[in-house]
Formats: C-alpha cells, structure tokens, sequence
C-alpha cells in the first residue's frame, strides 16, 4: 500500500479523553474513531490488526478440532427465560422489543442459542463431543465505559462451547482450549497467564482467565514468578491426546497464578517470599467448565449407549479479539508509538524514501515494493511529499515491525537501511539482501509456500 493512497488520519496531539497507552495510540495512529460512549469506528489500520488477530485465532481453533459457525447479534429473549438468566443477568444486557412487542437483545454472550442449536440437531451419543464457536460482535452496557477499546460497550469475542457426553470428556475439552489459547497468545508476541479466576454470571466450576500483565490492567493479580518462564513455543501437540493437553494443564497450572477474586492468602504464602509477585493484569480470554447447567435447563440432552436421555457437560471458552488489540499495545510499546509483534502487524514493513521525485530514490523504493509485494508481504510506501523527521514519526507511531529507509547517500554506496522498531537498530546492506531478511523474518508467520526465497531475484542498475 502507498501511504499517499491509504486512508491513515493520524493525529498529532492526543486526545483530552485518552487515559491509558493504548487507547492515546490508537487515536493517535488513526486506528479507532470514537462513535458514542464505548463504540467505536474501526478505521482501515485497526481494522487490519483485528483481523490478524481473528486470523490467528481461527487457525488454532480450527487446529484443535474446533468448527466456526455464526450466531445473529439479536437473540429472543424466550431463550434467555429458558435457562433463568434473562431477569439475573442484570442492567448489561441491552434488553429491546420488536415492532411485534417480542421481547429481544443484543447478545453479551451466546451459550442459550449454542445451546439450543445442539438440542435441535444433536441426538446420539456417536455425534459428541463436538465443539462450535464463533466470531461475533457482542455488547455489555458498561455503566461506565472507559479506556477506549479496553472497556467498551461493543466488543469483537470470539465465543466457544464445548459439549461432551462425560464429565472427563468434557475436561478435556476444557484442556484442549487451554492449549490452545497459550499457543494463540504466543503467536501474537504476548504472554497471558491462565489464572484462576471466578466464573461470574456465567457459572461453573472450572475457569482460568488469561491475563497479559501490564500497568494499566483492571485486575489485580498474584503469583509465583516462575510462571513467566514457561512457554509453550514450537512443540507439537496431540490435541486427542488426553495424557498430553493435561500435563501441558498441570505445567501451566501447577504454579500459583490467580486473580483478586480466587486470592488465597494463606495459600499465596506458601510460596518463597522471593517469588511471591503481585501485579495488574489484563484480560484476554476466559474459559469455564459448567456441567449441565445449561443442558439441563434448555432440556439438551442425547441418548446414550444404553438409549437414556442424558443432559451433556458444557464448556465456554472466549477470546476478546477487540481488546486484544489493546492489550498488545499496552504491552508493546514505547515514548514513540506502538510497536507490532510481527504475527500481527497491519502492515509487513515500511518503505521510507527519504527524497521524493529523486529519480534514483523513487526507482529504488519502487523495486523494493514490488519485491515484497512478490514475496507475500504487505509493505507500506511512504512516498508522500514530507520531511524525513515527519516520515519517521509516522513510522514510529504506527509501529510496524521493519523499516527500510532509502536515501541518496546510502545508494551511492549500493545500500539501504533496515531498522528494526523494536530495538532500534540499523544495519546497511543490499535492498536485494534487505528484502530477503524480510521474507525470511515473516516465514514463520505464513502459511508454508506463502512467502518465496529472494535468492536469484534481480534487481535494476539503480544501485
């Protein structure tokens, strides 16, 4: 994309009514425009990052077996009646009447209509467990909505739920999404640590929180410090592995992590003194185990070997994709702007030429566009008639990952510049060899064949 094309309403000073990090950058960066208290307009930028970050979480969903489906956003309140939480929920749910007087709202989670979408189709014991999920907007009327995106009335979730004929099957389940969710997290450059947390209105037995830790969380948390030295990284996972997706439970879990509404003080104190953390955290995702709860109530039952009508155990499992967008920034970041992991950054890399309607600078930038372009990627040319300090602060603020920044000087000398945001860091080199460091940063992060090897490209005589 040529940034004198792209729609990008970056701000200069920040907004009076920002109060945290990610919210100031994400106006600031014309990623987010405010449409009422709590709602927002995703602009073309954040609107990219978002849809990363689903990407991301589709494909760990659909690699632990999971299948996506979609809910409407307006669901019967019949349903709601059914299970005894229409009147419980409390004033969050947007509760509306249809032009008939039906009784509707606007869903702030789904586990009546997954559920009764199970009961209407789901009859034997040969057809669980099975799992459906989906990415959907939701809505919680907040009383007192803040921190942009972070606390927002409406919110991009994807919600899961998991139905099992067993409780032990229906553990697995659970398992299952924990292992997945860290693997999800990873990818993004983050670390959310799953702690025990408390089920509020949805119930259940069973539930972690995924928590990133940061200044600006909304909970407070405890926990042993080893807990930040275990990843799950690259290893390969059997998610029909039962033995396997509980010990990586256990490796996680084992270790005391868990927020205000779980602490233990007296459990906490068992932990060495020097280990012993407390922090703000912000959450993630959150899965539960609730049994039958919901089975029983809405009558989802399948008959099982011997033709009895059994209810199924339930689980829930949500990622805030909307919030995650704030959460790496809250995480990532410095004095200058946001700084992108490269698993989800809107754009790939950003091309800076420093002398706009220079022969050689345009015809440089222009090869090195084209090139990343045929290499898969999603580079940003800012070929806009600008000061060199004002494109730079553009890059910085937006955060992408990679800059390579070409200027007269350099080519006389056969070179550009590669910086990496992160640390700041500059290298000389090639705009050939520049491209392939690129291709070869992003490979893990693509698809296999998605992006190509540089070697043996040609390059014009500008250099």
């Amino acid at each position: 994309m040529r940034l004198s094309r792209y729609f990008l309403p970056v701000l200069k000073e920040t907004p009076s009514e920002a109060q945290i990090v990610s919210h100031r950058y994400m106006l600031r960066a014309g990623m987010i425009k405010q449409s009422a208290a709590g709602i927002y307009v995703w602009l073309p930028l954040g609107f990219k990052v978002l849809k990363r970050i689903e990407r991301i979480v589709h494909e760990e969903q659909k690699r632990a077996g999971h299948i996506p489906m979609l809910m409407p956003t307006l669901q019967s309140a019949d349903l709601w009646r059914e299970s005894g939480r229409y009147d419980a929920y409390g004033d969050e749910m947007l509760r509306i009447s249809d032009r008939q007087g039906r009784d509707m709202l606007y869903t702030p989670t789904a586990e009546e209509m997954f559920t009764d979408v199970f009961r209407s189709y789901v009859k034997s014991y040969k057809d669980v467990p099975l799992t459906l999920y989906q990415v959907q907007w939701k809505f919680r009327d907040e009383i007192r909505p803040r921190f942009g995106i972070m606390r927002g009335r409406e919110f991009y979730m994807k919600d899961g739920y998991s139905f099992d004929l067993t409780r032990d099957d229906a553990m697995h389940a659970y398992n299952r999404h924990l292992v997945s969710y860290l693997r999800t997290y990873e990818r993004m450059g983050l670390q959310a640590i799953p702690m025990r947390a408390d089920s509020g209105p949805i119930g259940g037995d069973d539930t972690h929180e995924f928590l990133v830790l940061a200044e600006t969380g909304e909970s407070e948390v405890f926990y042993d410090s080893r807990v930040t030295d275990i990843r799950l990284g690259a290893r390969d996972i059997d998610y029909d592995d039962k033995a396997q997706c509980q010990g990586v439970l256990e490796e996680f879990t084992s270790l005391y992590a868990r927020t205000d509404e779980t602490h233990d003080e007296a459990e906490f104190a068992t932990v060495p003194e020097e280990r012993r953390r407390s922090a703000r955290g912000i959450e993630v995702g959150q899965i539960f185990y609730f049994g039958t709860k919901y089975s029983e109530a809405l009558g989802a039952t399948v008959a099982d070997e011997n033709g009895q009508q059994v209810p199924v155990h339930m689980g829930s499992y949500g990622i805030g994709v909307s919030r995650l967008v704030g959460a790496i920034i809250e995480a990532s970041h410095d004095d200058k702007g946001i700084i992108w992991p490269e698993g989800v950054t809107p754009f790939h890399v950003g091309i800076v030429n420093l002398r706009q309607g220079d022969a050689g600078c345009d015809a440089a930038c222009e090869e090195i566009y084209t090139a990343l372009c045929g290499a898969g990627l999603e580079p940003l040319y800012d070929d806009r008639e600008e000061r060199a300090g004002a494109k730079f602060a553009s890059m910085d603020l937006i955060g992408l990952p990679w800059r390579i920044t070409v200027g007269p000087r350099g080519l006389k000398n056969g070179v550009v510049e590669l910086t990496s945001r992160r640390t700041g860091e500059s290298e000389e080199m090639s705009a050939e060899d520049a491209v392939t460091r690129v291709a070869e940063i992003y490979a893990p992060h693509h698809e296999a064949g998605a992006v190509e090897p540089m070697a043996g490209r040609s390059f014009h005589t500008w250099l």
